[in-house]
């Protein structure tokens, strides 16, 4: 038979991006480079702003945010991990007394001068006056010069835990409206816990979410460059504070839009704050199998698809949406995603283990088992594995770094991998903090009770242990403490740490399961990555991550009532653009962006649209791609479309992005040419049957994309059918090609 060809009009073309990478040395260079020809008339490591330079400067609070302005210690320069030139600092100079050592003591104390302080290394080198690898930081004449000078002749004071002690960032405005072109300055205030305040604007560093939108300049002016939504962050000593950047549309923008629930008032208010109008609602078809695909990883039959079209009920949508929650498939899907997210695998679990776990996890997902409650079950989960499913979450990560990291990221959205060696440059997350949480789970002891030698010969067991594990990292804290310096002392201070992550005030736990269903849903984030919640990270729409938070903890974390709730909103039902003139990122929601389907579901959405059920080894016949235990069951289709291997809990893991093997694969696979043309096929039954060619289109195109065919496809299939004979290879051609299109590929 012919490959597709003649009514193939909605083919998605892959696109190549290439990267130059540059070698380190180049890239301290380039920054170098960059840093120094970016001084402003009240750049402190370039010119003086005023004369309140200290007498007697303080490490912590002067020096620290001097260096750390002129870039000495960023990541790029001495602060990274093997530093440069010899000087290793802290990264952004989160562990002060380390530096104070490494400048003044380290290397013989060869960096500073005490007889002549202004002949130092530290000066000179900074300034130019002799070779420096990183360039010139700072200029002669300039604040931070002044600041060292004064440093190095007024005793060298050392830094003292006293300090950051209490200290505020604020800044103002917190909100800027801007017009395209426009600029606004902000002014950060430092308050520490003595009562001092400082402006200190000029050495605060600001960086901003999306530079299309708006620029920041070194100084804190803001320059509205096109309209759109955008952040400015703003770091100093540890702190960070965060602006919104509002650059409206221009244009009357005024709309009617009949709302349904909370979710269309608040994004409805941000339309006309940000003056763009949204896209008319979806047809019946689009939402059919929108939601079909959302909620349960299924198509529409071609009987359902029939049904909803021709019912006329005012309320069809909200009683499907219903009827989903309950279906079967919904416990697949669900189960296949939360599955993704706490890694069930048989390479950690064995497949008894497996089966346990995967077990408790599809019994959470029927039951609809508040959210809180399968944390909690987790969280303090001990005894054996065989037996109590949720054990199997510290069979996955056994190391207590590992799972601190995965429990931060998992149930609180918070990513804390980089303070497993300094501060986070982006965040108030410090080593502290992070290993104050790893120590939650040093108390606990792992047993394998099989054969000697064998990882997963017979029960594994975890409990609670009184004594320290002696096999701890050293850094791990003595005890465990909760992000705030909360201590905790019980014999299992798990509980603790559910109670707290699990608590109605805790800012992170609500807003993140929130984020990650309106994701699910939506086809991005309030907050982009989902598992990225900090300040410096803010959600699109913070009104609409609260509300949504709000409503979450309200119904006792009730997976079933947000996604309810979602897909009842008119901003679900949207129609989708494929090039919107304004908020082309769809951070406004004014329209459904296309995805392409996750490697499971578009698998198993080919076997339906043919009807050939996929023989999976090792599994009985009729399993379905979204119910596979985990990613050892081999599959081409599902390689090759980016299915996790549950090696890591970030959403990432799942690739989405097209590749040219996956359009061969489609286009031009021997599996799916064996899938179209299958005796026992949808097809091959529909020709049998003596079916006409109008009620094989209608099939065809209600089974794949819940709609029936236009005036112009049905003219195209004519056409392909009076040019190719015989008729059946005619309509292979055709039902190859509405499986190739970008409409069948992708949710919209």
């Amino acid at each position: 038979m012919r490959r597709p060809g003649s009514i193939l009009t909605d083919r998605n073309a892959s696109t190549y991006v290439h990267a130059i990478v540059f070698p380190m040395g180049l890239a301290s260079l380039i920054l170098s480079l960059v840093l120094a020809g970016s001084g402003e008339a009240n750049d402190p490591a370039f010119h003086r702003i005023n004369d309140t330079t200290p007498a007697s400067p303080s490490f912590g609070r002067d020096i620290v945010p001097a260096l750390t302005k002129a870039g000495c210690n960023s990541g790029a320069c001495h602060g990274s991990f093997q530093g440069r030139g010899g000087l290793q600092l802290s990264l952004l100079g989160f562990d002060a007394p380390a530096d104070m050592d490494a400048l003044t003591k380290a290397s013989r104390g060869r960096r500073i001068n005490t007889s002549s302080p202004a002949d130092s290394l530290l000066l000179l080198k900074a300034t130019g006056a002799i070779g420096h690898g990183g360039g010139r930081r700072i200029s002669e004449d300039s604040e931070v010069a002044e600041l060292l000078r004064r440093w190095l002749t007024s005793g060298r004071a050392a830094p003292t835990p006293e300090d950051l002690v209490g200290l505020r960032l604020s800044v103002e405005p917190k909100l800027l409206r801007l017009q395209s072109e426009s600029q606004q300055s902000l002014r950060v205030m430092a308050t520490f816990g003595n009562g001092e305040s400082r402006d200190v604007t000029g050495w605060a560093l600001f960086d901003t979410r999306e530079e299309r939108i708006a620029e920041v300049t070194r100084t804190g002016t803001v320059t509205a460059r096109m309209a759109g939504r955008t952040a400015v962050s703003i770091r100093y000593l540890g702190q960070v504070a965060t602006v919104d950047v509002l650059v409206p549309y221009s244009g009357d923008q005024k709309f009617d839009f009949a709302e349904a629930n909370f979710i269309d008032e608040i994004v409805a208010a941000e339309w006309r704050t940000m003056g763009v109008r949204p896209a008319p609602l979806a047809d019946d078809a689009t939402f059919l199998r929108r939601v079909y695909l959302d909620l349960i990883g299924t198509l529409p039959s071609a009987d359902e698809a029939r049904v909803f079209l021709a019912d006329t009920a005012a309320d069809k949508r909200s009683t499907v949406v219903d009827q989903l929650l309950r279906r079967p498939e919904y416990v697949d899907y669900w189960s296949l995603r939360w599955g993704d997210l706490l890694r069930a695998h048989r390479r950690y679990l064995g497949d008894k283990g497996l089966a346990s776990y995967s077990g408790w996890i599809r019994q959470s997902v029927r039951d609809n088992k508040p959210i809180d409650e399968m944390t909690r079950e987790l969280l303090t989960a001990q005894g054996n594995l065989f037996t109590n499913g949720p054990v199997g979450y510290y069979f996955v990560d056994e190391k207590v770094e590992d799972l601190a990291e995965t429990t931060a990221q998992v149930f609180l959205g918070v990513r804390l991998q980089c303070t497993r060696c300094h501060h986070h440059p982006n965040e108030v997350w410090s080593q502290d903090d992070y290993y104050g949480l790893a120590a939650f789970f040093s108390r606990l002891e792992t047993k394998d009770s099989g054969l000697r030698g064998a990882r997963f010969g017979g029960p594994k067991s975890i409990r609670p242990v009184a004594a320290m594990n002696p096999q701890r990292k050293p850094q791990v804290a003595a005890e465990p403490r909760l992000f705030g310096a909360t201590t905790v002392t019980e014999v299992d201070p798990r509980q603790h740490l559910a109670d707290w992550i699990t608590d109605r005030g805790n800012p992170f736990f609500a807003k993140n399961f929130a984020n990650r269903y309106w994701a699910a849903l939506l086809g991005r984030g309030l907050v982009e990555p989902v598992d990225d919640l900090r300040d410096t990270n803010p959600a699109s729409m913070p009104a609409m991550l609260d509300a949504l938070a709000k409503e979450f903890t309200d119904h006792d974390c009730d997976a079933q009532h947000l996604l309810r709730t979602i897909c009842h909103s008119r901003v679900y039902q949207l129609d989708y653009e494929l090039s919107p003139d304004r908020d082309q990122d769809g951070q406004l929601c004014t329209h459904r962006r296309l995805r392409r389907l996750p490697a499971e579901v578009l698998l198993d959405a080919v076997n339906q649209v043919t009807q050939t059920p996929e023989v999976f080894p090792g599994q009985p016949p009729g399993t379905r791609a979204i119910a596979l235990p985990d990613p050892t069951v081999a599959s081409a289709f599902l390689t090759t479309f980016g299915r996790p291997q549950r090696s890591n809990p970030c959403d990432c893991a799942r690739s989405s992005s097209p590749d040219l093997a996956q359009a061969l694969h489609l286009v031009n696979s021997p599996a799916m040419h064996n899938k179209v043309t299958a005796t026992e096929g949808r097809l091959s039954i529909l020709l049998a049957n003596g079916a006409n060619d109008r009620d094989i289109a209608d099939e065809l195109y209600l089974a794949a994309f819940a709609r029936y065919p236009t005036d112009q496809e049905r003219a195209d299939i004519d056409q392909t059918l009076q040019e190719v004979n015989p008729r059946a290879e005619a309509w292979q051609d055709v039902l190859w090609a509405l499986l190739n299109t970008a409409e069948f590929e992708f949710q919209h």
